[in-house]
């Protein structure tokens, strides 16, 4: 076929057959022609893509209930919310072998450690279960929307501030566990919402289903021992001013 190059062609000096599509003979350097023949390509053949640039990962524009340096991962897993519910259930199953009074907080001059510890210790299974009912949904809800780092905080602020300010106020002989971040982690999601809901906006949050779980843990303190109405009550305030700050800053980066 004209335009064809041979299979291979022969070297007139040492009788080699070498390639076509090379310059000089590989065995004896006898120059050969000035350039080698150009390749027609097939028929058919697809050209080589030429190579894209790598691109460099950038970071998205703020999307809905997001605020800034507190990014959430709507597909990733809560991770800090699981963390506290873990801690929780082993505390209640280090309950029965410790005494009521080695563990529940106080008074201000409690030990150190007894504004942790009792945060995360239930001396009733239904008062467990409804506050870790409430931070295992509010708690994961908030850290898809905005991130670990605010559920964390959250706890630190309403479930342990809220302990501390009942064992201030000083009207529980016990506190157990953490009501003040199951209410202020329901305020904190649910007040957004339903600041929007009143002013006719879009929202995409269940506040009645909101409604039944804060009342039901709202209700706790006056049927189980340990349950520290005050706590409770301080955690909510907390999280509601978390909750507009939430508000105000994912409507100004809409």
């Amino acid at each position: 076929m004209a335009g064809t190059p041979d299979l291979f062609v022969v070297c007139k000096k040492c009788g080699s057959e070498v390639s076509p599509y090379i310059t000089e003979c590989p065995y004896c350097g006898t120059r050969l022609r000035k350039r080698a023949p150009k390749i027609d390509r097939r028929a058919g053949e697809a050209a080589p893509r030429p190579q894209r640039r790598a691109v460099r990962p950038t970071l998205s524009p703020l999307r809905t209930n997001e605020i800034p340096g507190i990014r959430g991962d709507p597909t990733g897993r809560p991770n800090a919310t699981y963390a506290l519910l873990l801690l929780s259930l082993v505390g209640f199953l280090v309950l029965p072998f410790v005494a009521d009074r080695d563990l529940g907080l106080v008074d201000l001059h409690s030990d150190a450690w007894k504004y942790v510890v009792p945060a995360f210790v239930y001396p009733n299974a239904w008062y467990q279960l409804a506050t870790l009912l409430a931070i295992g949904v509010f708690g994961w809800r908030l850290e898809l929307r905005h991130g670990p780092v605010l559920v964390v905080a959250l706890f630190l602020a309403c479930g342990l501030g809220g302990n501390a300010i009942a064992a201030a106020v000083n009207v529980d002989d016990y506190i157990f566990g953490a009501p003040g971040a199951a209410l202020g982690m329901i305020a904190a999601w649910a007040l957004p919402d339903l600041m929007r809901l009143r002013r006719g906006v879009e929202h995409d949050g269940d506040l009645l289903g909101a409604l039944v779980i804060g009342v039901t843990v709202a209700v706790m303190p006056a049927v189980v021992y340990g349950a520290s109405a005050v706590a409770g009550f301080a955690g909510l305030l907390l999280g509601a001013l978390a909750g507009l700050m939430l508000l105000r800053t994912t409507d100004t980066h809409r």
